[in-house]
């Protein structure tokens, strides 16, 4: 009998258990029809919530990846950040942060000097973790310049899975233009590779083996040696198994099945962050050097960029790899249960997998973005299922425990599945589009109808094989545990031999009158107390039901939303709209009130002189009252002000932490627009704010002190386009300067100390187009940004351009 290896599941010291113990992927966690006992009928499974809803504590652990010790389950990212979970669900931090003190390596600045020196950087990218036969764990950690391939991959021990981890030294090196890399030639950064994002794994024959890669020239696989961890000798870079010319394609991870006899191999396409689509696939070999070919029979080896396109062509290498996940958006319509927008993820990817050996049950762990969050990422683990053409599928919801799984595990039939669904289509795009659901319903005689048509049949306990327009997927149906209706719902999770993902999860069953009800419990324009952008007003809700509108003033407010503020010095106006919501018969009214803002009096639209504590609040003593609201640690400072020789003098202070201003988005109602401060940074890290208005992540301006290059910036962003100022100089530090931003036509401007130091003449987005919803000083909308570091005065804001001799004159002490 042939011996085999564990994947990442530890050791005691000194044990041979290693070779003994059952690898990854066994047999497909599917139920067969012996297991099946008497289920209940759908109302009653999705009316019935569990006697305690799982409870979730999240992590932010960049590329995670994945290890069992005992019983616990560690993963380890980028930025030497790591985390713990006995049930993938509450997640403790262990680390995180490229610094001396940092648990992982405690003196890392020095033990890691050589390879943070060579990557020219002060942080590491994602690593990974194994124990080997001497019981010791072995980090292979890796550190990048990041706008080049230009890094370093190394090896470092440690006793305890938890560190301290002591550096064995740098084991591969790329990005040296112009000299010779690991394999003798020069480097050439289109076909060698950018030695990041490692992953070291045993095969069924007990060897050992280090898949690793990211853009440039590709993925590549080294035989190790087993003894030091360490690559065995003469293999330069190694093989390479897919990409190369800086296709975006990374983070490889490799699982065996001895189910199936193949090696799968997850890789992420897209970019990481928000907007770069992020997603997740797979390709499967019998041999873990390749060749890897996806579902459609495509060969991996031939995904890469074409070079005489643009770099980072994604197009070329959009058709290879079984897409599993990307961004989504199960939508949350007006009178479904829960709150908010719906459940969803932005750029998930760069994951790790765990086979239980106990359960039978395959986890797919992963770092993931969501709508509306900006940058921030969390920890998510899915559970996943072998089909019936041995390709693993997602389930579309979170792990959330074994409730889920005991209802899956009774029998599902027919009427079990029959009824509505919310439908998603992953594609096999690389977008930063969300892909929204649709509706679809299936009937119990197999049919589909709604936004997608066809047919659909379980086959062998709860396997699904659905066709649509002629395309055939197969999958499983499951139950999991929908975190908007906090029940436990029926899911189907499917495949197609073109490696598209289908996902659905399953609609309550509510009659007409319930529908109506429930959208006009659920309707809202949110905050409606001081409108000065259009509306917009919602023409349906769930499961079809329709609004119709009407206005008690459409002069100011249209039925269609469309918003004419009235005029400066008339008051504001109060208006009611009626919503009438209809599906059959059912039909019901809601009244919300309305207070659309007069326009604000200008030129001057807000004043800010800080001259005195108001406690949160600084007063505007522009005739529109704009006053804002202090969050966190920003106060007034009576010691250190421009005007200091003034007896009411005073400054804000921001202590970069977690201190900004609240204003009124109605500072941005206007094409023409001036931004005039005056600003004392004390420095720190880039990107931080002055101001920044907008509205979401799609509509803003901003204004920051430093930006990557380290000089002042204002953007306006719309449509996915940057329209940006920059001066030539840095904003001095600890010291105060006066700074404005003019836009006027298709002209922006940017002062420093009254004088011009940036003029962008093809500035065709205006501060009006945003409908911008909110506006701070000192604050980012985005997540990843420092906050405001120092102190502002006088700051003020107008509804038209004005000339320079206006802000030489405002920029007088």
């Amino acid at each position: 009998m042939k011996k085999k290896k564990v994947r990442k599941v530890t050791l005691a010291a000194g044990m041979t258990a290693l070779l003994t113990t059952a690898v990854l992927l066994p047999e497909p966690a599917l139920i067969s029809s012996a297991q099946a006992v008497a289920a209940e009928t759908p109302a009653q499974i999705t009316a019935k919530k569990p006697s305690q809803a799982p409870i979730f504590q999240d992590a932010s652990v960049h590329d995670p990846s994945v290890i069992k010790v005992g019983d616990t389950f560690y993963v380890f990212g980028s930025h030497l950040a790591a985390a713990k979970t006995k049930d993938f669900m509450k997640w403790d931090m262990i680390a995180s942060g490229v610094k001396d003190g940092n648990k992982l390596i405690p003196n890392v600045t020095e033990e890691l000097r050589d390879t943070l020196s060579w990557a020219q950087s002060d942080t590491l990218w994602a690593p990974d973790v194994i124990q080997l036969a001497d019981g010791k764990f072995y980090m292979y950690y890796n550190a990048c310049k990041g706008d080049s391939p230009r890094s370093a991959l190394g090896v470092a021990v440690a006793d305890n899975v938890e560190g301290p981890y002591k550096d064995l030294g740098i084991i591969l090196k790329s990005g040296m233009w112009g000299e010779a890399g690991a394999d003798g030639t020069i480097y050439d950064a289109t076909k060698h590779p950018n030695v990041v994002d490692p992953d070291v794994f045993f095969d069924k024959d007990g060897k050992l083996w280090m898949v690793y890669g990211s853009y440039s020239g590709g993925i590549f696989i080294l035989r190790m040696d087993p003894k030091t961890g360490k690559p065995l000798p003469d293999q330069g870079y190694g093989k390479k198994l897919t990409g190369g010319n800086h296709s975006r394609i990374e983070g490889p991870y490799m699982l065996y099945s001895p189910q199936t006899d193949y090696y799968y191999l997850f890789l992420s396409f897209g970019g990481l962050d928000a907007n770069g689509g992020y997603n997740m696939r797979v390709a499967r070999s019998k041999t873990p050097d390749g060749p890897f070919l996806d579902a459609d029979g495509n060969d991996m080896l031939q995904a890469k960029a074409n070079p005489s396109l643009p770099l980072f062509d994604d197009r070329s290498v959009e058709p290879y790899g079984v897409k599993l996940m990307g961004n989504y958006l199960f939508k949350r319509e007006i009178g479904d249960p829960g709150q908010g927008i719906g459940t969803g993820y932005v750029s998930p990817g760069h994951n790790s997998a765990y086979y239980d050996s106990k359960t039978g049950k395959y986890y797919l762990i992963f770092h993931s973005r969501f709508p509306q969050r900006g940058e921030e990422h969390e920890i998510r683990v899915h559970e996943m299922y072998m089909n019936a053409n041995g390709w693993p599928v997602v389930a579309p919801y979170r792990y959330a425990g074994e409730a889920s799984d005991k209802l899956t595990a009774k029998s599902i039939n027919k009427n079990d599945i029959a009824g509505e669904y919310k439908f998603i289509n992953h594609g096999k795009e690389i977008t930063s589009a969300i892909k929204e659901s649709i509706s679809i319903t299936l009937d119990k005689k197999g049919g589909i109808t709604g936004d997608a048509t066809g047919k659909w049949k379980i086959t062998s306990s709860n396997k699904a094989e659905i066709t649509l327009k002629g395309v055939t997927y197969s999958g499983v149906f499951t139950y999991q545990w929908n975190p908007d209706s906090q029940q436990n719902v029926l899911t189907f999770s499917a495949l197609s031999n073109k490696g598209e993902s289908i996902w659905g999860s399953q609609v309550m069953n509510r009659s007409d009158k319930q529908i109506v009800e429930a959208v006009q419990k659920d309707l809202s324009l949110g905050d409606t107390s001081g409108i000065y952008n259009n509306l917009t007003l919602p023409a349906s809700g769930t499961e079809g039901a329709a609004i119709a509108w009407t206005s008690s003033a459409p002069d100011v407010i249209s039925a269609s939303g469309a918003v004419n503020r009235p005029a400066a010095g008339s008051g504001n106006a109060t208006v009611t709209l009626t919503a009438t919501i209809t599906k059959g018969k059912a039909k019901a009214e809601k009244k919300l009130q309305v207070v659309v803002l007069q326009q604000s009096e200008g030129p001057l639209v807000a004043s800010y002189s800080m001259d005195e504590d108001k406690g949160n609040l600084i007063q505007d003593s522009s005739a529109n009252a704009y006053h804002g609201k202090l969050t966190g640690g920003v106060s007034w400072d009576a010691n250190d002000a421009i005007d200091s020789n003034d007896a009411k003098s005073g400054s804000l202070n921001f202590s970069g932490k977690d201190g900004y201003v609240q204003l009124t988005g109605a500072l941005a109602d206007a094409e023409d627009f001036t931004f005039a401060a005056w600003v004392n940074w004390s420095g720190g890290g880039d990107w931080q704010r002055i101001f920044d208005i907008g509205n979401g992540m799609d509509s803003f301006m901003f204004l920051t002190p430093s930006q990557y290059s380290g000089v002042l910036q204002f953007t306006i962003h719309e449509q996915g386009t940057d329209q940006s100022l920059l001066s030539a100089a840095p904003l001095p530090k600890n010291e105060w300067s006066h700074v404005a931003v003019t836009l006027e036509g298709s002209t922006g401007k940017l002062y420093v100390n009254g004088k011009l130091a940036a003029t962008n003449t093809d500035m065709s987005f205006n501060p009006k187009e945003l409908k911008a919803a909110d506006a701070y000083l000192g604050k980012s909308r985005f997540a990843a940004d420092a906050y405001f570091g120092g102190r502002m005065d006088d700051v003020q804001f107008y509804n038209q351009a004005l000339n320079e001799q206006e802000i030489g004159k405002l920029s007088e002490k």
